[in-house]
């Protein structure tokens, strides 16, 4: 669990959800290492417009990795300003180029660079995290294309389906979310280096003797992050980002909570078909230790409401920033955005430990299959009748009485009896023989072309994560 101290407060999020990986980029270290690496690229593009000399720059780029938290911290008590107490902190370490840090930029122009940046590297991160449970759902997608199971709606068995295609529509819903989030890793952008209100008036008279241009200024430094920048800003880059990156996120969850949401189900005995793995020595309940709880996915639904919740936060910072800019996203974004990429990597972590070891409990679908499968063959019956010249709507009333009488003595434990008491109805057999009845119901409750799909699903997953396996 980590060197952690649990003498304070401290979030889960610092040592039981998410990877080391995605802490390090929402570190305090991580943030001041970017913001160094941002004043190192500003006084580049500096000196190229002859403003700053060479030696300067050479000696903010000797001392760009000795972060020193102590001493940022401790001038930060007495400046209270984060990104000022680093300034400090940095110009100290800097005694040729410590006084040129910072030069024309307002703290924006860093702090919202540097979280630009780290969005798109968690971004990577969850992209990361999303290809292997993919990959994990195609396997088992074509592992069980042609698993014939109880298909459930309104959680009433309804007609069969195949496990591989029930477990494509998980598939289906996590590719939308890959396409998402890659295609908003791939627009990230900064704020740019445009000043106190976006306007670049500081970086004008910076310039003025120089034959660079704000505009060129700005260029060279997002080229030497590799970050593009957005045309115009405030004194922020438009929180419409934060909420477009929130809310995809926001999407993984809602995916993973509807997977993990039907495994609860059916791990429960009253279904039994698919389970969740189960270490040897993991204890279910402290009280009952037959218990066999589905602690991963029940945490995968707690995990994925907490993420749903962070977006109308988001949502807020967008719409109440007022004028040029308002300080009331501030201190909400210091957990927001850590901890929806957080939450979002812990959730993905514990999909691919399920999928690693997923139980497939077959006698319970043979079983369910058995006992719930004849009432979905009651619809080709019924299609057969009324080929046969039967009234469509006397032969439903008739099939309605007998499914009723069969449903009982399924409630009752009894076998299914309904291909039974249909092949024996006589008003049924006006019209089919008993042996026709019962090919009919033999043949009538198949899972359609869900196979197919279900192998199409994969190939189109594998193709989107960039596997070259043929299936």
């Amino acid at each position: 669990m980590g060197d952690y101290t649990q003498a304070t407060y401290l979030s889960p999020y610092t040592w039981r959800y998410g990877s080391e990986e995605m802490r390090q980029v929402w570190s305090g270290v991580g943030q001041r290492r970017l913001w160094r690496r941002i004043w190192v690229a500003l006084a580049e593009a500096q000196r190229r417009a002859g403003i700053v000399t060479a030696e300067q720059v050479e000696d903010l780029r000797a001392h760009q990795d000795e972060i020193d938290w102590e001493r940022a911290q401790a001038l930060e008590v007495e400046l209270r300003h984060d990104l000022m107490a680093e300034v400090r902190t940095y110009a100290e370490q800097c005694p040729v180029g410590g006084g040129i840090i910072h030069l024309g930029a307002t703290s924006m122009d860093i702090e919202d660079n540097a979280d630009a940046l780290r969005l798109r590297l968690a971004l990577d991160l969850i992209l990361q995290r999303l290809c292997p449970v993919l990959l994990a759902l195609a396997d088992r997608i074509e592992a069980e294309a042609d698993t014939v199971l109880m298909g459930y709606t309104h959680l009433q068995p309804a007609e069969p389906t195949t496990l591989g295609y029930r477990l494509s529509q998980y598939a289906q819903d996590l590719l939308e979310d890959h396409r998402q989030l890659q295609s908003l890793r791939d627009s990230v952008r900064g704020k740019g280096f445009k000043g106190a209100v976006g306007t670049s008036a500081s970086y004008v008279h910076l310039l003025e003797s120089t034959s660079t241009t704000p505009a060129q200024l700005e260029a060279n430094v997002m080229a030497a992050l590799g970050l593009e920048a957005y045309p115009v800003a405030t004194q922020t880059y438009p929180r419409k980002q934060d909420w477009q990156v929130v809310s995809a996120l926001a999407g993984v969850a809602q995916s993973a909570h509807k997977l993990a949401l039907d495994l609860r189900v059916l791990q429960s005995p009253n279904y039994g078909e698919l389970s969740e793995p189960f270490g040897r020595h993991q204890v279910g309940s402290s009280a009952m230790p037959f218990k066999r709880n589905p602690i991963a996915s029940e945490n995968v639904c707690s995990l994925a409401r907490y993420v749903a919740s962070l977006v109308p936060v988001t949502w807020e910072n967008a719409a109440l920033s007022a004028l040029e800019r308002t300080l009331d996203d501030s201190a909400n974004r210091r957990t927001v955005l850590p901890e929806a990429f957080l939450a979002t990597d812990e959730i993905l972590i514990k999909l691919g430990r399920v999928f690693s070891g997923l139980q497939i409990g077959r006698e319970a679908i043979a079983r369910n299959l058995e006992r719930y499968g004849p009432f979905a063959a009651t619809e080709p019956l019924l299609m057969a009748l009324v080929r046969a010249g039967a009234s469509r709507q006397a032969m439903h009333e008739c099939i309605r009485e007998c499914s009723m009488q069969a449903w009982a003595a399924v409630q009752r434990g009894e076998t299914n009896p309904l291909t039974d008491l249909l092949a024996a109805d006589a008003t049924v057999s006006r019209y089919l023989s008993a042996d026709q009845v019962r090919q009919v119901m033999a043949e009538g409750a198949t899972a359609g072309d869900a196979p197919a799909r279900s192998r199409r699903l994969a190939k189109l997953v594998r193709r989107a994560v960039g596997t070259g396996k043929e299936t």
